[in-house]
């Protein structure tokens, strides 16, 4: 196995770092695919380059160097759907740490606070369950919070450790808060953004005053800015557009010079050291001005979706944002140009995994939710490092990937089945036409029919391919509604009529043994796919979530209940003696190790259990995961959302070795 040697630096400054905690009890560590979902940025204000980073998943990300390689500091609540999108960071104790979180489709959320840098968290019980969408601290007394969710506005004076509700309750008006400023002199004087035009309270929330003149009515208010300076200079950003106040909020001007289909503004940043910069993260990129909002510049690719913008304050050229799908930017120039920034930050949803046949170390991985930015990432050093090769995908969501028996690899996307050609993935082969079949009969009574070749072509399959499985030769796609094979490695393929309409998701081949199940079927050729029997769901699970033969033939099977298998294609399904487990997510053969490896999606535990006396060894990974994969003589873990972890092993792995024998 050989490996270049421009990697030999990296990987052994990721050795020295981990060579020492070597340990099934070490948390396995996380090696990208770089990039994702980035919500939010706080800095420390007494370390420019000290800057956090809130993702869409509950996780915290820091910084020492200004955003230019990240670390996973903690995961809020220890869970996965908490979006990050206020982080403030105490200027009288920057240890001191207070966020605001809500949740994706729910009315959920609440407040965390950290005392000790980001290293452990504490939830507000007062706000606990508030969907908290807005959250800013008072620049002239810190000790002074204001948090928006969506029953009204909440103030703190003692740092986060109190709230009490300042808007009325149950007001009509004043409610789903999504922005919110508090005027740099006077932290009494408090701007509020709704999903249905602005307020302001003079009073500390006492009293209430509508601020809507000039801005469209039914207005979804995303962010305001007060300028430090001059306060009476308000800046607002709505679903229709930006506007700008020069008598703190009596009358808004619209802002001209931004592209109408670009008037979802998310963000504005003004520069800390020149007021008449202001920054307007929008969904189709950024916008600049440099005269206080008269002209506007875009400064990124239309289709890059903004959350959040960080301007140092002692360097304002150093710009970041946090996107959609992109994960973080980084510009040195002021803004007008960017780079992507994303070492040691991975908020990806891995889905698929393939391995060369010849060359173990080089893998690829699938991605789902990130279109353009996501697609298939491939690694030529056994997952250490990752390059996006998606060219042609076209932002297609990647379910499935196969190595063919040739080593051509294949990706089972959201809309049909695409092949690498080594620089770019194309459509892989064209759908033929079912042929007169030969029939007979199967199990139980029903009518089977096995394909035959055809000429005929009906065109390119175009459904969801969940799953790939091969034998060497034969290919299966289970996709939905139908179970496609190809005979010409993905040059060609043709539907197996018996399969249709089963709503298909799992796929394994072992020997001439085909099993392909849905959600609640599951079905057994023993003969390539020329005669199909339905097979008894195991009484014990109510919905499959994985499936899985091992090298004897025998079935496995998961689900929110447990794991089971069965001896007799079906026939009875047992559990594995002592083996309390919940969730199960997927099902993997180990061939080389002779053993199933098992994920769930909680607790933070993975499985192997040895064939065939099913001894059971448990794995700590300090990760949620949704699939194992051996790479080498170290296994590899694909997390719910945070990317690619490596199992500690890989330390002393002969991938390793091979790279220090190259030295």
């Amino acid at each position: 196995m050989k490996f270049h040697k421009a990697l030999l630096p990296c990987l052994f400054a990721i050795l020295a770092c981990v060579m020492p905690r070597v340990s099934f009890a070490v948390p396995w560590f996380p090696f990208g695919p770089d990039g994702g979902d980035a919500r939010s940025f706080a800095a420390d204000p007494h370390d420019h380059l000290h800057v956090y980073l809130g993702t869409a998943n509950g996780s915290i990300y820091d910084s020492h160097d200004g955003g230019r390689q990240w670390k996973r500091l903690a995961r809020l609540g220890q869970r996965d759907d908490l979006v990050i999108d206020n982080i403030e960071v105490d200027h009288n104790d920057p240890k001191h740490l207070i966020v605001g979180v809500w949740v994706i489709n729910h009315a959920d959320g609440g407040i965390f606070i950290s005392k000790d840098g980001g290293t452990t968290w504490t939830e507000s019980p007062e706000m606990r369950g508030h969907s908290i969408r807005a959250l800013t601290s008072a620049p002239s007394n810190h000790s002074i919070l204001v948090a928006g969710a969506l029953d009204g506005v909440y103030r703190s004076t003692d740092g986060g450790e109190h709230w009490s509700l300042i808007s009325p309750a149950g007001s009509k008006e004043i409610h789903e808060i999504e922005s919110l400023a508090i005027d740099p002199k006077d932290p009494q004087i408090i701007y509020a953004g709704t999903w249905h035009l602005p307020w302001k309270t003079t009073d500390g929330g006492a009293n209430w005053t509508s601020i809507k003149q000039g801005i469209l009515e039914d207005s979804d208010v995303f962010s305001i800015i007060v300028d430090p300076k001059s306060p009476n200079t308000v800046y607002a950003s709505a679903c229709s557009g930006i506007y700008k106040s020069e008598n703190a909020g009596k009358q808004f001007s619209k802002v001209q010079g931004i592209p109408m289909s670009a008037r979802r503004t998310r963000v504005l940043m003004q520069d800390p050291a020149r007021a008449q910069i202001v920054f307007a993260g929008t969904t189709e990129g950024l916008f600049r001005t440099s005269d206080a909002g008269k002209t506007w510049i875009r400064n990124t690719p239309p289709d890059t979706i903004i959350n959040d913008v960080y301007v140092d304050p002692e360097k304002p050229e150093h710009v970041l944002l946090a996107t959609d799908r992109g994960g973080v930017l980084m510009s040195e120039d002021g803004g007008f140009t960017f780079r992507s920034s994303n070492k040691g930050f991975s908020a990806r949803q891995i889905s698929s995994f393939a391995q060369s046949h010849i060359v173990p170390a080089h893998i690829a991985v699938g991605v789902v939710n990130d279109k353009a930015y996501g697609g298939v990432f491939m690694s030529n050093d056994g997952g250490l490092t990752w390059t996006q090769r998606s060219d042609g995908l076209d932002g297609r969501d990647v379910f499935s990937l196969l190595r063919t028996g040739d080593d051509t690899l294949l990706a089972g996307t959201n809309r049909g089945v695409f092949k690498f050609s080594g620089e770019r993935w194309v459509q892989s082969g064209s759908l033929l036409s079912a042929a007169a079949p030969s029939s007979h009969r199967g199990t139980k009574g029903r009518k089977h029919v096995a394909p035959r070749s055809s000429t005929r072509t009906s065109g390119q399959f175009d459904n969801s391919v969940y799953a790939l499985a091969s034998d060497g030769g034969t290919i299966y796609a289970a996709a939905g509604d139908d179970l496609i094979l190809s005979l010409t490695s993905g040059q060609s393929w043709q539907t197996i009529p018996p399969m249709h309409g089963k709503d298909l998701r799992f796929a394994a081949v072992e020997g001439r043994r085909v099993l392909v199940g849905g959600l609640r079927s599951i079905s057994l050729s023993k003969d390539a796919g020329k005669t199909w029997k339905e097979v008894v769901l195991p009484s014990e699970l109510t919905l499959l979530s994985a499936l899985s033969m091992d090298d004897n033939g025998n079935l496995w099977a998961g689900g929110r209940e447990g794991l089971v298998y069965s001896t007799d294609d079906g026939a009875s399904w047992q559990k594995i003696p002592n083996l309390f487990i919940s969730a199960v997510n997927s099902i993997h053969l180990d061939r080389a190790k002779h053993r199933m490896l098992v994920t769930v999606s909680r607790p933070t535990l993975a499985y192997a259990i040895a064939l065939p006396d099913h001894k059971v060894t448990y794995m700590e990974t300090g990760w949620n995961l949704r699939f194992l994969r051996p790479v080498g003589d170290y296994l590899l873990g694909a997390t719910l959302y945070d990317g690619v972890v490596l199992q500690p092993q890989m330390t002393a792995s002969e991938i390793s070795n091979t790279y220090k024998a190259a030295e």
